[in-house]
C-alpha cells in the first residue's frame, strides 16, 4: 500500500510540475491521479476480479491524464476517451456490487453510487477536453466534471464509510439526501436556478447531519477521528459559499465569482475534505457489515415447476406444523392454525386492488404475466373466486427441503405458482416461498408473527440478522434484495370465516392490496 501511494503522488508532482495548462486544471487532476486510485485500492479486495482487470485499464487512464496535461497535442480527444472507458470500468464495478446485494445496507448502496456517478465525471471531463458544446461554457463544463469526482464520488463513498460505523434514521436521511443532489446539481444547472437552489439545499441538510454524526462517532483512532471530523467540517463552509454563488450567480443579490469560487471552494475541497478525509480513512478503514445470506433458495426457473410436479394429497396445507414457527401468542385462533395446516379444504375469494399511481404499471405487465401465468393478477377489482390444488415436487429437484407447489387459478387461468418451503436461521423458522419467473425466481422470506387471535407474515423486517425480505435470484446462488415490502394479516372474524390482506409496498409506496374471504369448504 505504501508503495501505491506513492507511486500515485510523485505521478502527480511530475504532472503538476510540467503542466501546460492553467493552475486550476490542478484541482482536477489530483483527484484523477491521487484521490481516486488510493480510494478504489482501500474499498476493493485485491482478489476480486476488478483489481485482477485493474491495471489494464488503470494504468492506461493514468498515462493519459498525465500526456493530456503536460503536452498540447492532436491526441487530446482519444485521450479524453481513454480516461472515460477507465471511469465506466469503475461504475461497471459499481453496478457489479449493487446486484449481489440490492436495496440493503444503505451505507454499501452509498458507495456504489459514487463508484456509478465518477462515469459522469469521466463523461463531463471528455466533453471539455473534446470542446463538445452542451449549451454550456468550457469553464462550466470543467467545472462539472470536478463536481461529479469531488461531490458525486468522494463525499458519497465517506458517507458509506460513516455508515458502516454508525446506522440511524438521521444516517438514513441524510444520506440519501447527498446521494440525490449530485444529479439534482446537474439538472438544475441545465434547466433551472430554483433547481439548483434546490439541490443546494439538499447538500445543506445531508452535510448537516453526516457532520453532526461525526462529531459524535467514537472512532478507535484519535489521529483518524480529528482527520474525518475536520473533512467533513471543511465541507460546511464550502457549502456555504456554494449557496452564496447560487444566490449571487441566480439573482444578483451577492457578488461572488467564479474566480473567487475556483481559489477558496476549489482549493479548500481539495486539500481540507478529500486529502485530509483520504488519509482519515485510509488509516483504518471499517469492515462491511453487510453479510450475504445463506438460506436455501429455489433452484427452480420459468415453467420448469410444470414437468416436476408430482401426485395431488401428500401435502394438505401450506404448513405442515405452524407451531414450529414458535407464536408467541398462545390466543392464536385455532381456523387460523387450520388454514395453514389443511389448506386445501378452505374456499378462497379475492378483490385485487391496484394502486391508481401503479395502474399504468400493471396493465403493461398484464400482457407478460398472461404469458408467464405468474402474479396474472386480474386487473378488476371484481370479486372473483380462487381455485387451486396443492402439489408435490420431486424431491431434489427444487434444492429446498418439504416443497410443495400452491396453485391459484381464476376460472381457467393460473394466477400464482408459489412453492413453499421453510428454513431455519440463528433459532428462528422462516416461510421460504418461490414463485419461478423466466430464467430467474423471486423469493419471499416471511416472518410469522401473532398479534392475539391474528396472524402476521411479513418481509418487513429491520433487523440486520433478520433473513426477511423479497429477493431475485441471480444465477446459481447469488441473490438480490428487492426494494418490495410484503406483508399478510390474516383474521378469524367469526362464523367459520377468515379475513386476510396482502399488502404489497414498492419503497415503502403501497401499490397492491389483495384482500381474501376465506371460508372452510
Amino acid at each position: 500500500m505504501p508503495n501505491f501511494i506513492l507511486v500515485h503522488v510523485l505521478l502527480f508532482f511530475f504532472t503538476a510540475v510540467f503542466n501546460v495548462n492553467p493552475w486550476p486544471y490542478i484541482l482536477l487532476s489530483v483527484a484523477q491521479l491521487v484521490y481516486i486510485p488510493i480510494m478504489l485500492w482501500l474499498l476493493c479486495k485485491e482478489r476480486d476480479w476488478f483489481f485482477r482487470v485493474y491495471p489494464y485499464f488503470a494504468v492506461p487512464a493514468y498515462a493519459a491524464v498525465v500526456i493530456e496535461q503536460i503536452t498540447s497535442s492532436d491526441w487530446d480527444i482519444l485521450l479524453a476517451a481513454i480516461y472515460l472507458w477507465f471511469t465506466l470500468y469503475i461504475a461497471l464495478y459499481g453496478i457489479f456490487r449493487f446486484l449481489h446485494r440490492g436495496f440493503t445496507n444503505l451505507e454499501e448502496f452509498a458507495i456504489d453510487i459514487g463508484l456509478i456517478y465518477l462515469a459522469m465525471g469521466g463523461v463531463w471531463y471528455f466533453a471539455f477536453i473534446a470542446e463538445i458544446d452542451l449549451g454550456f461554457s468550457p469553464l462550466l463544463t470543467w467545472l462539472t466534471a470536478i463536481h461529479f469526482h469531488y461531490s458525486a464520488f468522494l463525499l458519497p463513498v465517506f458517507s458509506g464509510l460513516i455508515g458502516r460505523l454508525h446506522t440511524s434514521r438521521l444516517y438514513r436521511s441524510s444520506t440519501a439526501a447527498l446521494l440525490v443532489a449530485p444529479m439534482v446539481v446537474a439538472i438544475g444547472i441545465t434547466f433551472s436556478r430554483w433547481i439548483e437552489v434546490g439541490s443546494v439545499l439538499l447538500y445543506v441538510y445531508g452535510l448537516a447531519g453526516i457532520i453532526l454524526i461525526a462529531w459524535k462517532l467514537p472512532f478507535s483512532n484519535s489521529l483518524q477521528k480529528w482527520l474525518i471530523r475536520i473533512s467533513f467540517t471543511a465541507l460546511a463552509v464550502t457549502i456555504s459559499f456554494s449557496v452564496l454563488y447560487v444566490l449571487s450567480n441566480g439573482f444578483g443579490l451577492f457578488s461572488v465569482t467564479i474566480d473567487f469560487m475556483l481559489r477558496f471552494h476549489g482549493v479548500l475541497n481539495c486539500v481540507f475534505f478529500a486529502l485530509l478525509g483520504i488519509v482519515g480513512w485510509s488509516l483504518a478503514i471499517p469492515p462491511s457489515r453487510f453479510k450475504p445470506h445463506s438460506f436455501p433458495i429455489s433452484q427452480i426457473r420459468g415453467r420448469q415447476f410444470a414437468e416436476k410436479i408430482g401426485d395431488v394429497g401428500r401435502y394438505r396445507g401450506l404448513s405442515d406444523d405452524l407451531s414450529v414457527y414458535k407464536l408467541e401468542s398462545v390466543n392464536l385462533s385455532a381456523h387460523i392454525i387450520d388454514f395453514y395446516e389443511n389448506t386445501t379444504d378452505y374456499r378462497l375469494r379475492a378483490s385485487v386492488n391496484w394502486h391508481a399511481w401503479f395502474k399504468p404499471f400493471a396493465f403493461l405487465y398484464s400482457f407478460i404475466s398472461k404469458r408467464t401465468q405468474q402474479i396474472n393478477l386480474p386487473f378488476s377489482n371484481k370479486e372473483v373466486e380462487m381455485t387451486g390444488s396443492i402439489y408435490t415436487l420431486y424431491d431434489g429437484l427444487d434444492g429446498r427441503e418439504n416443497v410443495r407447489a400452491w396453485e391459484r387459478k381464476v376460472g381457467n387461468e393460473t394466477i400464482f405458482t408459489a412453492l413453499y418451503s421453510q428454513h431455519q436461521t440463528n433459532g428462528r423458522m422462516y416461510m421460504n416461498i418461490a414463485l419461478p419467473l423466466p430464467f430467474t425466481t423471486m423469493t419471499g422470506i416471511l416472518e410469522l408473527c401473532s398479534a392475539g387471535e391474528d396472524l402476521r407474515l411479513t418481509s418487513n423486517r429491520s433487523e440486520p440478522s433478520s433473513d426477511a425480505g423479497v429477493y431475485v435470484s441471480i444465477g446459481s446462488e447469488g441473490l438480490f434484495k428487492l426494494p418490495l415490502q410484503e406483508d399478510f394479516l390474516i383474521q378469524d372474524v367469526g362464523n367459520g370465516y377468515l379475513k386476510a390482506t396482502h399488502t404489497m409496498r414498492i419503497f415503502a409506496l403501497p401499490f397492491l392490496t389483495i384482500e381474501y374471504s376465506i371460508n372452510r369448504c
